[in-house]
């Protein structure tokens, strides 16, 4: 009597190739953790919304130049609220258009997953063509142009950083600085203002520990 045929089963728990990785994960994690932290540390230094608001403190500036040195004065004491009322600003004008940030999370992903972020060693290849990091960086370049200033994404992005600066100005002007105090302000490149700088470095660090293909 004729033995049963075998079926052929596949050893999976050596030698085969594993999967590539699509993203330089350590590079990511120091980036992440950089951002929490210098997000962290910036809200410390936010003024009370109380304080910001203080109608007590509210008066009509005298002269243009007596508006211009209330904003300067200002600036540098309420800077965290008044990037977080800009940021909020941009994520209502953001949210209110779905489309055109869907079309940024897009334009960020490409970003984060196709360059800043992508193994040095695993170059990227799609429909069979390998492209270089310098083709790479172009096409994103190009991309970025098109999206920011040939489509409507561009237009609500500036509407919106203008009405976020046109508040911050108005509050600036008309927001007396007498009882501020700006000697205990820490140097204003700590927190999320030293992120842009701190976290290209610890990114470039924690890249440099996986192996490089030479990328230029």
């Amino acid at each position: 009597m004729a033995n049963p045929p075998t079926l052929p089963i596949s050893d999976h728990s050596g030698g085969g190739s594993q999967p590539q990785q699509t993203i330089s994960a350590p590079a990511f994690r120091t980036f992440l953790s950089r951002l929490s932290s210098s997000i962290r540390q910036s809200l410390s230094q936010r003024r009370p919304w109380l304080e910001l608001v203080d109608r007590s403190a509210i008066s009509r500036p005298h002269s243009l130049t007596d508006a211009y040195s209330r904003i300067r004065r200002n600036l540098p004491y309420f800077k965290v609220n008044y990037v977080t009322i800009v940021s909020l600003v941009l994520a209502l004008s953001l949210l209110s258009h779905p489309l055109s940030l869907l079309v940024l999370l897009c334009l960020f992903g490409a970003w984060i997953f196709l360059y800043l972020f992508r193994p040095s060693d695993q170059p990227l290849v799609i429909l069979g063509r390998t492209f270089s990091d310098r083709e790479t960086l172009g096409v994103l370049v190009i991309l970025t142009i098109v999206v920011v200033f040939l489509t409507s994404v561009g237009s609500l992005l500036t509407s919106a950083l203008m009405i976020g600066l046109g508040i911050v100005c108005l509050h600036g002007a008309f927001r007396v600085p007498e009882d501020l105090f700006l000697d205990d302000q820490k140097p204003s490149n700590t927190g999320l203002l030293s992120f842009l700088s701190g976290a290209a470095t610890s990114a470039a660090v924690a890249a440099a520990s996986t192996p490089v293909s030479g990328r230029v």
